[in-house]
């Protein structure tokens, strides 16, 4: 199963941003994305951003995340 989660990019230098992934810093490579800009929320599998999304789009997914999160603890 190949999953892909939303970053928000806070930098960028080339090919390669700096996302926000949970609170967590990590360099991707927006090579597949070159339309990406910072603050903007993007798919990322494998070190890679692969579609650019939109914030409802992102807090969807994070919502959903927390939902099978949750009932895998019951």
């Amino acid at each position: 199963m190949c999953l892909a989660i939303p970053a928000k990019i806070t930098k960028i230098k080339g090919m390669v941003a700096e996302v926000d992934l949970g609170g967590n810093t990590k360099e991707i490579n927006i090579t597949l994305t070159p339309e990406a800009k910072v603050g903007d929320y993007v798919l990322l599998h494998a070190g890679f951003a692969i579609q650019v999304i939109d914030e409802e789009a992102a807090e969807e997914i994070f919502e959903a995340w927390e939902e099978a999160y949750a009932a895998l603890q019951e």
